[in-house]
């Protein structure tokens, strides 16, 4: 009987607003027959596709207009397809993006919609200024990051307790610790390649107190600061501190044959869960450095992913909801915890606070990141894969003695220049 009575005063309603519309009123019934159809693109492990997908069936469920259809893949089918769509203007509404995207499609801060002008929509106050700086181009607003993202050192303690060390916390412990562990074929530290350049980068600006790159974007380090990098990890190397860059091997901190790895703060549960798992004791270790004090040096933060809108975008109203809603919304929030870091979003946090779901390792790597006062923002120059591949092959050059270290900085620092001009010029 109340559905009925509720079809007969919504039927009532209709009549009024037909009527009035007649009668020469603005008021006009707006139809909605057809919905607006967004995309959004992402790209992580099976986990994250669950409950990024779950947020958005949720979204369309408060949105009943708006349609989201979704792409997601590993990081590498990802970036490859990312690359292609970018040039050919094809891309998702909304996307998630790497924070050295912006450099590169966006050098002058046209290649993404500029987000400040959906402020109506998205809500920013839930971001500090200088956490939003980092999505910032030529005063345009590319992107808003999600959370934050460091290199990390994680510490298996059970091992470094069954030899009788302390954790860790300089280089000449680790050196010390390969002394002991050698001999039964374990590695104090390790890290995949990009992992193990930025860690030799953070030793090589503490040595040589200057920086990789300047504030103002000027390429700082020489041939001769490039030769540091190649003597040191040639020293790691032979000394048993670090596998062979090609030899890493992920399963190994998994059955304790490394005892030690440097990872983001994103990837902590990634490299680190199934150490937990078998029973391992995983803590985060402080940023090694030359001495304590220096814990943090030479180190450096980045936007651990982030949300950009689509310049091509024929939808911007629809694409800032659901920006909105990934951002800051407790649905989102409770669904993701903190899987991408610890949201930057205060009403994320607040939420998650709220529920207790700020523990575990990743959270411990998150806080020791946002309390050292020693890290810089990280230039995304200093991620540029093809500058990494190059002093890969420059470090197994001088590693198997096909040349000097001397002799091959000079070759690499040329390289390093050429590369560097060319991201610079993109």
């Amino acid at each position: 009987m109340m559905r009925k009575n509720k079809r007969i005063i919504s039927f009532i309603c209709v009549c009024v607003l037909l009527s009035s519309t007649a009668c020469g009123n603005k008021t006009t019934i707006k139809q909605h027959n057809k919905q607006t159809e967004i995309t959004l693109s992402w790209w992580g492990n099976d986990a994250r596709n669950e409950y990024t997908i779950e947020a958005v069936e949720i979204f369309e469920e408060l949105h009943p207009d708006i349609k989201v259809k979704c792409s997601y893949s590993e990081w590498s089918g990802y970036e490859a397809r990312s690359r292609v769509q970018m040039h050919s203007a094809t891309e998702a509404d909304v996307m998630q993006i790497n924070f050295s995207w912006l450099s590169e499609y966006s050098p002058d801060g046209t290649g993404y919609y500029d987000i400040s002008t959906l402020s109506d929509i998205v809500n920013l106050d839930f971001f500090s200024d200088s956490e939003l700086d980092y999505g910032k181009i030529n005063g345009k607003l590319n992107a808003i990051p999600i959370a934050m993202n460091s290199e990390t050192v994680y510490i298996n303690k059970t091992i470094y307790e069954k030899y009788g060390l302390d954790i860790p916390s300089t280089w000449d412990d680790l050196f010390n610790a390969a002394k002991v562990m050698s001999k039964d074929g374990i590695y104090p530290i390790s890290g995949a390649l990009k992992s193990m350049w930025l860690y030799i980068l953070s030793y090589t600006e503490q040595k040589t107190g200057k920086t990789f790159i300047d504030s103002d974007g000027t390429l700082n380090f020489d041939e001769d600061d490039l030769k540091i990098m190649l003597d040191f990890y040639v020293q790691l190397v032979n000394e048993k501190v670090i596998p062979q860059f090609e030899y890493f091997d992920r399963l190994n901190i998994d059955n304790g044959n490394y005892a030690g790895v440097v990872a983001w703060v994103s990837d902590a549960v990634n490299y680190c869960g199934s150490a937990i798992d078998n029973g391992y004791e995983i803590i985060v270790a402080d940023y090694t450095a030359d001495t304590p004090e220096n814990c943090g040096k030479g180190w450096c933060a980045k936007p651990a992913t982030m949300y950009a809108i689509s310049r091509n975008t024929t939808h911007p109203e629809e694409s800032a909801m659901l920006l909105d809603f990934l951002l800051n919304s407790e649905e989102m929030a409770g669904l993701q915890g903190i899987e991408k870091g610890i949201p930057l979003s205060s009403s994320a946090r607040k939420y998650l606070e709220s529920e207790n779901l700020l523990t575990g390792i990743q959270y411990d790597a998150s806080v020791k990141m946002e309390s050292n006062d020693s890290m810089k923002q990280m230039n995304p120059f200093s991620e540029n894969e093809n500058l990494i591949d190059m002093f890969a092959e420059s470090c197994n050059v001088v590693l198997y003695e096909r040349s000097t270290s001397e002799e091959e900085s000079k070759k690499l620092y040329e390289k390093m220049k050429k590369e560097y001009q060319k991201q610079k010029n993109s």
